[in-house]
C-alpha cells in the first residue's frame, strides 16, 4: 500500500538499555514504596500505576497529600490537603527505556548532554550525581524533589527542607532512609558490586534501580500493528483504513513518527488551558508555556514533546493538560485545533474534586491576551476528517495496544520492605 509516509521499522528487545534483574527487582519495590516521598505517602506508583498502564487516568494529577488511586483519587482534608494540583498530565511510562530516547518530561527538561560533565541536561544542572546508567534513570530522581508531586511542602519534613535549600541536598536523606531498611540493605550489596555494605547506598543506586524497573518492565512491542509489521496477522479492515489515513491525509505520523511514535520534538497544538499552570518566580501567572520554560526562547513557546502513542486507548486523558478524555475527541482536536478549542467544555477535563482549587482551575481562561498568545501559536494544519475517518484512526491507535500491556513481567508487588500501606 502506499502511504505518504512510510511504516516504522518494527521494535525488537534488543533495542532497549539492558536491565539487570537484581537491580530491576529492586526498582519495583522503591517504586511502589512511599518511603522515597517526603511525608511517607505517595510512590512513584501512585501516578504511573500498573491497573492504570502506567499512568493515573486523571487531567492534572493529585500529589503529595492525595489518597486512592485514578478516578477514585481525593485530594485530601484539613492540614494534609494539597495546595495545588499537579501542572501537567502524568505520561505513560512506556518505551522511555528505548536507546533512542534522548529527552523527557513535557517540555525536554531532561536530556542527555555533557554540558554539566554528568551526562545530563537536568533541573539539577552540575549537581546531578555522576554515575546514573541512563536517562531513565536520571528522570527518576526529579519527581522525589518536587515539592506537590512526592516532597511535599517546606518545613513538613526534612526532604521538602532540604530541596528548598538545594536539590541535591534532598538526595543523601533518601538514601539514607532506604539503606537503614535491612531488606534493602541486603538487596542492593547483592545487586551491585560497589556496594558492600548498607553505607555505601547512594542516590544513584537507587536512581539505577529505578531505571532498570522502568527500562524493562514498560517495554512495548507485542501489539496487533507490531504482528503486522512482522508479517503476522492482518489488521481490522477499519484499522487500515485508520493506518493509511495515519500515514497519509490525517499527517499523523509527520510527528508521531517511527516505532516509538514520537519524534522527541516540541509542537504547538493550542490545547485548553486549565490548572496552576506551571509558573517561573518571575513569571508567576498561571499559565504553561511549555518547551520555552526550559529554553528560554520565545519560539519555543507553548509547544510540548510529542508522545508516544504506545498503548495509547488505555491512557487517557489526552494532552500535556489531560484536555480530552477520548481518543475521538482528542484526533479531532488534531485535525482542527482551534474550532475544537471553541467547543471545549471545562467538564471534558478530569478533575477530582478540590473546592479550594476551583478559583484557579479555569483562571487562566479569563486572560484573553493570553488567549491569543495560545491561539496563534499552533503548528497543526487543520484536515478535514468525516466521523467514519475519525473512527477509521481510532481503531489504528487500538491496534497500538500491547498484547500484554496489563500483565506485565513484575507488576505490583504484593508488599514493601518499609512496610508503609500500597497504592
Amino acid at each position: 500500500m502506499a502511504l505518504a509516509n512510510g511504516l516504522p521499522a518494527p521494535l525488537t528487545p534488543d533495542q532497549f538499555h539492558p536491565s539487570d534483574p537484581q537491580k530491576a527487582r529492586i526498582g519495583q519495590l522503591l517504586f511502589y514504596d512511599k518511603i522515597l516521598s517526603g511525608n511517607r505517602n505517595i510512590s512513584c506508583g501512585t501516578c504511573h500505576h500498573h491497573d492504570l498502564a502506567g499512568a493515573d487516568g486523571l487531567s492534572l494529577g493529585i500529589g503529595e497529600g492525595g489518597t486512592g488511586v485514578g478516578a477514585k483519587r481525593t485530594a485530601g482534608t484539613g492540614e494534609d490537603r494539597i495546595r495545588k494540583r499537579i501542572p501537567r498530565n502524568a505520561p505513560a511510562l512506556w518505551n522511555i527505556g528505548h536507546k533512542s530516547i534522548r529527552n523527557l518530561f513535557h517540555d525536554g527538561r531532561l536530556s542527555i548532554s555533557d554540558i554539566y560533565g554528568n551526562g545530563y541536561n537536568s533541573p539539577a544542572e552540575e549537581w546531578l550525581p555522576q554515575g546514573l546508567d541512563t536517562i531513565t534513570a536520571a528522570q527518576a530522581l526529579f519527581p522525589l524533589t518536587a515539592q506537590f508531586e512526592m516532597a511535599g511542602n517546606p518545613k513538613e519534613n526534612q526532604i521538602a527542607g532540604a530541596v528548598h535549600d538545594r536539590i541535591d541536598a534532598a538526595w543523601p536523606i533518601i538514601a539514607k532512609r532506604v539503606r537503614v531498611i535491612p531488606e534493602y540493605a541486603e538487596l542492593f550489596t547483592n545487586a551491585f558490586a560497589d556496594v558492600q555494605t548498607a553505607q555505601d547506598i547512594r542516590i544513584t543506586h537507587i536512581g539505577n534501580a529505578l531505571g532498570a524497573f522502568i527500562n524493562s518492565e514498560w517495554q512495548s512491542y507485542q501489539s496487533p500493528f507490531d504482528d503486522f509489521l512482522n508479517g503476522g496477522a492482518a489488521l481490522s479492515a477499519q484499522a487500515v483504513a485508520g493506518m493509511q489515513l495515519f500515514y497519509g491525509k490525517a499527517n499523523c505520523a509527520s510527528c508521531h513518527s517511527g516505532p516509538l511514535f514520537s519524534d522527541q520534538n516540541f509542537h504547538a497544538l493550542s490545547l485548553p488551558a486549565f490548572g496552576p499552570g506551571r509558573t517561573r518566580r518571575f513569571d508567576p501567572i498561571a499559565r504553561d508555556v511549555g518547551r520555552m520554560g526550559e529554553s528560554d526562547q520565545l519560539e519555543d513557546a507553548y509547544r510540548f514533546r510529542t508522545p508516544s502513542l504506545r498503548n495509547v486507548a488505555l491512557t487517557a486523558p489526552y494532552g500535556h493538560n489531560g484536555a480530552f478524555r477520548t481518543l475521538p475527541q482528542i484526533i479531532r482536536h488534531h485535525a482542527d485545533p482551534l474550532a475544537s478549542k471553541s467547543s471545549w467544555t471545562r467538564d471534558m477535563a478530569q478533575l477530582p474534586d478540590a473546592s479550594w482549587l476551583e478559583a484557579i482551575d479555569f483562571v487562566i481562561q479569563s486572560d484573553s491576551r493570553e488567549m491569543a498568545r495560545q491561539n496563534a501559536s499552533l503548528d497543526i494544519t487543520p484536515v478535514a476528517l468525516t466521523t467514519p475517518e475519525i473512527a477509521a484512526l481510532e481503531a489504528f491507535l487500538h491496534s497500538l495496544t500491547d498484547k500484554n500491556a496489563l500483565t506485565r513481567p513484575l507488576g505490583r508487588p504484593n508488599k514493601v520492605p518499609s512496610g508503609l500501606p500500597l497504592d
